[in-house]
């Protein structure tokens, strides 16, 4: 019987499942966020989605990261009781590979140490990480594999409702690419204030982390609408929407395995 690991990224906005059969991906599920769900309802959920994939195999592990810390023990509960395995939170004490080298260590968040963790283990460092998600996130790995620092700007959905009701006589408009940058109705002028000027946010952060970090080898976005900007950011390489999914098998792995020699 073959084994199976399943990660769980929970967001502010998404719940993100995946399930590993050794090292490959075999699916992934995005789920609304939704805090008054009971570990029953969020069970039933899982369980239709991921059920007919694992009728005859094993859940070996569960890694969960959270950055809602209210709905922790739902989820523990959940995977408990549908699962049958006790789940492993990203915190402090379990080994992932990254120092922290920040002024207070437990700000940092769980997903941004995951996607620096499947990051560094794919490219090496130094390297840079925006995260498209309810904020954008640019985080920075040197090449001995720590957590330097960041950037938190406030996502773009975020912008495009403030922007809807702060001003009474804008309409809400889907977030998408205009064709020009000079707009002849008000849609699609609200359309380019939110596409490329969150365009330039992220390049001209990614300009100044590159002034202020020389060598950096790399610049990988993952996150919802990462794939919105990468093909017209000037800084972007790569783009992994699976990144956080990865991150958190490879931390399963390295608590799994026996600890050999001087690990963080």
């Amino acid at each position: 019987m073959s084994s199976n690991v399943l990660v769980v990224d929970a967001g502010n906005t998404n719940i993100v499942l995946g399930l590993f059969n050794g090292d490959d991906l075999v699916s992934s599920w995005r789920l609304a966020t939704a805090r008054e769900r009971t570990a029953y309802e969020y069970g039933i959920l899982a369980q239709q989605l991921i059920g007919p994939l694992t009728k005859n195999v094993q859940i070996e592990g569960v890694m969960v990261a959270s950055v809602v810390p209210p709905i922790n023990s739902i989820l523990s509960s959940m995977v408990q009781k549908f699962f049958g395995v006790e789940p492993l939170f990203v915190e402090p004490g379990v080994k992932t590979g990254i120092g922290i080298h920040v002024d207070n260590p437990q700000e940092v968040g769980a997903g941004l140490i995951v996607n620096c963790v499947a990051a560094h283990a794919a490219h090496g460092g130094p390297l840079s990480i925006v995260d498209f998600g309810t904020a954008t996130t640019f985080d920075l790995v040197t090449a001995d594999a720590n957590y330097a620092g960041g950037v938190i700007a406030p996502g773009i959905q975020i912008s495009a409702e403030a922007l809807f009701a702060r001003a009474s006589r804008l309409p809400r408009v889907d977030i998408k690419r205009p064709p020009h940058v000079v707009g002849t109705n008000t849609v699609v002028n609200m359309q380019s204030g939110l596409y490329f000027g969150y365009l330039s946010l992220v390049d001209g952060i990614l300009a100044r982390i590159k002034k202020e970090v020389p060598g950096i080898k790399r610049v990988i976005a993952t996150g919802g609408l990462a794939s919105l900007f990468v093909d017209d950011s000037e800084h972007i390489d790569e783009i992994d929407a699976e990144l956080t999914l990865k991150g958190l098998k490879i931390i399963h792995d390295r608590n799994r395995a026996p600890r050999r020699g001087r690990g963080r």
